[in-house]
């Protein structure tokens, strides 16, 4: 079986960890990752997604936090802070900081970010083919009006240093219009026996992915079931701040509103969690599938058992 997942950071991460878990070692899976958080600081390139899922599935993440290496020191932030170096607000710990600088060699030597990404996988072996959306520079910017006026910052600093404390009024993906799918990515969605949407923020990790021209289009012609997960539970994220951005762009944080969002010509599956059984209704009724389990990732089997829901609806709802 093949199976391609669209997946941003922890959510996205945590729930590969599952499927892995739930499918043979005969299954291929291909996760077509978020490249939209990427963010230049200190001179580095830096993937949080990409990196997320990498050393999630590698063994090297830092559980607790959901991001970032295990068993990490700071002396490097401590170093640029006594010079006088920013931004304070986002860390990069020691071991962190030798991927970006791998990362950031690599591409100024010619090296596309697809080629980078499967070198530094040679490493992690991450059991899944990841790849960037694009090898064209994105990011997610965010329109807020604060003390300073209103203005577009990266979503970086709007998730990270702010905590998404400001409203969102609008989400843009820059670059996105021009930017081209990576080598591979839309092969992998033709040839795909299943498309995956796992619980990941569906504005700023799933909905940059789906606005690099062609991915959309892509998955909604593919022959393959699309199924999705919910990422919100009782009404609100499960983590994070999703609510936020899901209200800059008009749609209510309710796990119904996040299926129609996405819309019957992308998506022909959804799950919603048990406390959310109630609005399986209105997703049958815009024609999408749904199913109600529960989707609380409390550790892998209860991932796994998720994963396994996912693959069992897009069977039942294949084309």
């Amino acid at each position: 079986m093949r199976i391609v997942a669209l997946a941003g950071g922890i959510g996205g991460a945590r729930f590969l960890r599952g499927l892995r878990a739930a499918v043979g070692p005969q299954d291929e899976i291909t996760v077509i990752g978020n490249t939209g958080d990427d963010i230049h600081l200190y001179g580095l390139k830096v993937c949080p997604d990409l990196d997320t899922v990498m050393y999630t599935l590698g063994g090297g993440i830092h559980e607790e936090q959901g991001w970032g290496r295990t068993d990490e020191t700071w002396s490097i932030k401590a170093e640029m802070k006594a010079y006088g170096v920013g931004p304070e607000w986002f860390g990069l710990g020691d071991r962190d900081f030798a991927t970006h600088l791998v990362r950031s060699q690599m591409l100024t030597a010619g090296y596309s970010l697809s080629q980078v990404t499967e070198a530094l996988c040679v490493r992690w072996k991450p059991g899944v083919r990841l790849l960037p959306m694009s090898d064209d520079r994105v990011e997610t910017h965010v329109r807020i009006t604060d003390e300073q006026g209103t203005r577009a910052i990266h979503f970086q600093e709007y998730w990270v240093k702010l905590h998404a404390a400001v409203d969102a009024e609008a989400i843009v993906a820059v670059g996105a219009d021009t930017a081209k799918p990576a080598p591979g990515v839309l092969e992998a969605i033709a040839e795909a026996d299943v498309i995956l949407l796992p619980p990941s923020n569906p504005v700023v990790s799933i909905g940059t992915i789906l606005a690099v021209p062609g991915i959309r289009e892509a998955v909604a012609a593919a022959p393959a079931p699309v199924v999705g997960l919910s990422p919100i539970i009782g009404g609100a994220p499960v983590r994070g701040m999703a609510d936020k951005v899901l209200a800059a762009v008009g749609v209510e944080a309710t796990a119904d509103a996040v299926a129609l969002n996405y819309g019957a010509e992308l998506i022909d599956g959804w799950l919603v969690d048990t406390v959310d059984a109630a609005s399986a209704a209105a997703v049958e009724a815009a024609g999408i599938a749904c199913r109600a389990v529960p989707l609380l990732m409390t550790d892998v089997e209860a991932t796994a058992d998720m994963a396994r829901a996912a693959l069992e609806l897009a069977e039942q709802v294949r084309k």
